[in-house]
């Protein structure tokens, strides 16, 4: 896990860049063992920054979201660099809007974090409730927790996020500072539950999708967090025509989900926020997973890889499969 104080360095010495006007990485919750989103304009926010295994946010979402507001005329747009911390599955988000033209590589300086896993924060909470304020470092294959003047040790595997235990990529496949030493790849994606869903009859996996979506409320948080759903018009959210009804119900429920797999199918780095944020804790890496699964066997594509690739729907190969044509 990189080292604390020499992220404050290099960060300090980033900041101060007149090239650099915004670091994004992050600094303690407000409460419990949470960390939340750091905005660093100036060296004397330095200080507040960490990273640790309670860093799971994917921070590249930012980088689409900015407001651009008309300017007063006669001033010039700030166009200096924002810095970004990145993990490995979160490197690939920056490479797949790279990839798609989303903004300039020159516009980006990437502080490249090698990571080996966070927590999935539910898991924590359930296994501590109650503490107001805490920290986690991670040793070796340990997590120890700090809080109220005592330390808990966990074995790693029981508290690690889903994602994790699946990451095939833990170095950024993108970065200007590696700011610790590679990690190996320690994990993969057997896909074993997706098999399982695929064995089952049409009516079971319908009966399936239709208890995790009519528990939808239609919040759009899997939406919003979503880096690679940066459009500034969705689709999902116009009215003339519209696609998609506003009202919570199974049927545009499961319209909005389908629609936005298909939307991301090619496209999802398998960051796992969508999951992660959902307040009714719906399986939606499962679905996800299930394109990504796809169409990497069919067309031997993943996402985020390569910076100089092409989006996959906007190429063609004599060699691909062919055998849905009727």
């Amino acid at each position: 896990m990189v080292d604390n104080a020499k992220l404050k360095d290099v960060a300090k010495e980033v900041i101060s860049r007149e090239d650099v006007r915004l670091l994004i990485g992050y600094r303690p919750g407000t409460y419990g063992f949470r960390a939340r989103p750091a905005f660093v304009e100036n060296s004397d926010q330095v200080d507040e920054l960490i990273f640790s295994p309670a860093c799971v946010s994917n921070l590249s979402s930012y980088l689409t979201l900015e407001e651009k507001t008309p300017l007063p005329r006669g001033v010039e747009p700030d166009l200096r660099k924002v810095a970004v911390m990145v993990k490995g599955c979160d490197s690939r988000a920056l490479v797949q809007q790279l990839v798609e033209k989303a903004y300039d590589r020159e516009h980006i300086l990437v502080l490249g974090i090698p990571c080996r896993g966070v927590v999935d924060m539910a898991k924590v909470e359930n296994r501590f409730p109650g503490v107001i304020s805490g920290e986690i470092a991670m040793e070796g294959d340990n997590l120890v927790f700090s809080f109220d003047g005592k330390e808990e040790t966990v074995p790693k595997e029981e508290l690690l996020a889903e994602k994790c235990k699946r990451c095939r990529y833990p170095t950024p496949l993108i970065s200007d500072l590696l700011l610790d030493d590679e990690v190996e790849r320690f994990a993969d994606d057997d896909y074993s539950d997706i098999t399982a869903m695929e064995g089952k009859s049409t009516e079971e996996k319908w009966a399936f999708w239709e208890e995790q979506f009519s528990r939808c409320i239609r919040c759009y948080s899997c939406r919003n967090v979503c880096p690679m759903c940066y459009c500034e018009d969705c689709v999902l959210d116009r009215l003339k025509p519209v696609w998609a009804r506003r009202s919570v119900d199974i049927s545009e429920n499961t319209v909005y989900h389908i629609s936005r797999a298909y939307h991301l199918a090619g496209r999802c780095i398998q960051c796992g926020e969508c999951e992660r944020v959902c307040p009714v804790d719906i399986p939606l890496m499962l679905l996800n997973r299930k394109f990504y699964r796809d169409v990497e066997e069919l067309y031997d594509y993943e996402p985020g890889i390569k910076v100089e690739e092409k989006p996959l729907l906007s190429t063609f190969s004599v060699d691909d499969k062919e055998d849905f044509i009727l």
